[in-house]
């Protein structure tokens, strides 16, 4: 699959074999992410960074994947921040935020959003996440993450038996990743939510066309006997009309070092894409887990530079060029990982 100078838009582009060789990419980053050594092959190019709802890892991740890469980032958050609170329009937006940038990265909160900007971008752009839809990049690293992890118990990703859990109906990165691994073999789902708040029907329709199996249940203790890959969601408050309806189901799904003992697999990795709600009310991963060795989050997180920087590699076509443009490091690094 070509990707040098297209849009990432939706997961819908990828295959498998683009997966496995962007995975490659994304190993190889990490002596740059690590600051073992840097690289300077995109000397010059410019990320336009426009997030439109709140972030940190996302919007962080893709600046600095940029930057140790050689590049320069400029950022826009917020409405307030840009002609749009006068009324200009996603297009008149594209138009000029893409003649400051070589790639565009955009988070916006309504669905199909980033496609229309992305019409008028005389750049590569990148989905941040539109809405409830999808996003991407997230589901990447999530899926090596996945790898990765299961990779150390001498397991692959197909015939992977994976529980999610929480607000599947707006979580997009669980619709992103869910189709994603859509392209592996004899995957086992578990879908672990209230009635309401269950996987869009397309999506688990997409799922039962590829010839997986899908369970749904309201019963966490279910759930995560089921797992390998046990992937908690938080309530999406920011997608209900009012708090109130959201607090209906928060706090509903809580894991904790006792839950994972009596019903996880010994070696069950637990994911989240972050931020996880850790309010007393809704408490999704208690802190009781930090020191579980199969507890992912922060390594996910770190996996979201290597995997953002392969697809800045392929997107502006130095794939196989950018070892070409090490250098040492010049300070002392003191980095923990």
């Amino acid at each position: 699959m070509q990707l040098c100078g297209n849009h990432i838009i939706s997961v819908e582009q990828f295959n498998r074999d683009f997966i496995t060789e962007l995975f490659d990419i994304a190993e190889l980053m990490r002596p740059y992410a690590n600051r073992q050594k840097i690289n300077k092959v995109l000397d010059g190019a410019i990320l336009g960074n426009m997030f439109f709802e709140p972030s940190t890892r996302t919007r962080v991740s893709f600046g600095c994947a940029f930057n140790l890469l050689g590049g320069f980032v400029r950022e826009t958050v917020g409405f307030g921040g840009t002609s749009i609170a006068k009324g200009e329009s996603l297009y008149d937006t594209a138009k000029v935020m893409s003649g400051y940038s070589d790639v565009i990265v955009m988070r916006h909160p309504e669905v199909g959003s980033v496609k229309e900007f992305a019409t008028a971008s005389r750049v590569p752009v990148i989905n941040g996440g539109d809405g409830p839809n999808e996003h991407p990049s997230q589901a990447l690293l999530d899926l090596f993450t996945i790898q990765n992890e299961l990779t150390q118990q001498q397991l692959t990703l197909d015939e992977l038996k994976i529980t999610m859990v929480g607000d599947l109906k707006h979580g997009r990165t669980v619709h992103s990743l869910s189709k994603l691994l859509s392209h592996y073999q004899n995957i086992d789902f578990c879908f672990v939510a209230p009635e309401a708040l269950q996987l869009p029907t397309s999506i688990l329709d997409q799922i039962a066309n590829a010839g997986h199996r899908i369970s749904q249940t309201e019963k966490l203790d279910q759930g995560l006997s089921h797992g390998q890959v046990v992937y908690q969601t938080r309530i999406q408050e920011e997608r209900f009309a009012t708090r109130e309806e959201a607090d209906k189901y928060r706090g509903a799904f809580r894991i904790n070092q006792h839950t994972y003992a009596q019903f996880c697999q010994p070696t069950s990795v637990i994911m989240h894409p972050l931020p996880r709600d850790s309010r007393s009310d809704a408490n999704e991963l208690d802190n009781d887990l930090n020191e579980n060795p199969h507890l992912a989050i922060f390594r996910q997180s770190d996996n979201g530079v290597l995997v953002r920087m392969a697809l800045f590699a392929k997107i502006l076509g130095v794939e196989k060029t950018f070892q070409n443009y090490e250098l040492p490091v010049t300070w002392k690094n003191n980095r923990q990982n």
